[in-house]
């Protein structure tokens, strides 16, 4: 779609990545998705296993994920390697559904807020896991990495948090707020954090403190999320009313 085929919203819009962060890091699934990529490195570009974690770190680092690397260095499909990747992730029996979840984005004020994902992922992982924690229809909107539109961009360029305002609707910075796990996106936490987005860390119990913090806030529970953006929330939801005993 063109810029101007996006309507502009007269609401805040809330987004909240996907991985590591609508469910919990325990669940593994990082863990699980760089096995795969380490397993697609020593396949494809007959690396030893040594030789594909060093080489995968570096991707990462250098363009934000492996498939960056990937098809600049070795003209790799990423719709191959998202197959082979994300697609093969035994989803269903990593992640459920979880109640907290379920009634934080409840109590979250649609009269105010639009709620918008925002992730690295290709959208059939995007769509796999919302759907399978039963709240794809929660969400007014996706805004992920386009594998199929060269060259594609990602977290934490700028040109992906413009894409998320456009597709989203939203005209001024300080009208996105943005919820993001710590431990492997700092970098798309502080840049949302230099655009002038309102950027949360998500930084859970068993994951060491950054020495800086890349946002003005950070949480260990999603929940918290309702002390933080007060405004954002059904009036007598709060956490003092809802608590942190969420089920999984």
């Amino acid at each position: 779609m063109a810029p101007e085929e996006y309507p502009a919203s007269s609401k805040k819009v809330f987004f909240f990545d996907i991985d590591n962060c609508l469910y919990p890091a325990s669940a593994k699934v990082h863990h699980r998705m760089a096995d795969l990529i380490h397993d697609y490195f020593e396949r494809n570009l007959n690396l030893s296993p040594e030789d594909a974690v060093t080489l995968h770190r570096q991707y990462y680092q250098n363009y934000g994920l492996a498939i960056g690397g990937l098809m600049r260095h070795h003209e790799v499909d990423p719709l191959h390697f998202n197959s082979e990747v994300d697609d093969a992730l035994p989803l269903d029996d990593l992640i459920h559904q979880r109640i907290d979840l379920i009634r934080l984005l409840q109590d979250i004020d649609r009269s105010k807020v639009k709620l918008w994902l925002f992730t690295n992922a290709y959208v059939n992982h995007a769509r796999r896991v919302v759907k399978i924690l039963g709240i794809d229809h929660m969400f007014e909107g996706i805004t992920y990495c386009d594998y199929t539109t060269l060259p594609f961009v990602s977290k934490p360029q700028e040109e992906m948090f413009a894409k998320a305002m456009m597709e989203a609707g939203a005209h001024n910075m300080e009208d996105c707020y943005f919820v993001v796990l710590t431990d492997d996106n700092y970098n798309n936490c502080s840049m949302a954090e230099k655009l002038g987005w309102n950027s949360v860390h998500l930084v859970e119990e068993d994951v060491p403190i950054p020495a800086e913090q890349a946002s003005k806030y950070q949480i260990q529970h999603l929940d918290e999320l309702r002390r933080t953006f007060p405004q954002l929330f059904k009036a007598g939801t709060s956490m003092d009313n809802v608590g942190l005993n969420g089920v999984e």
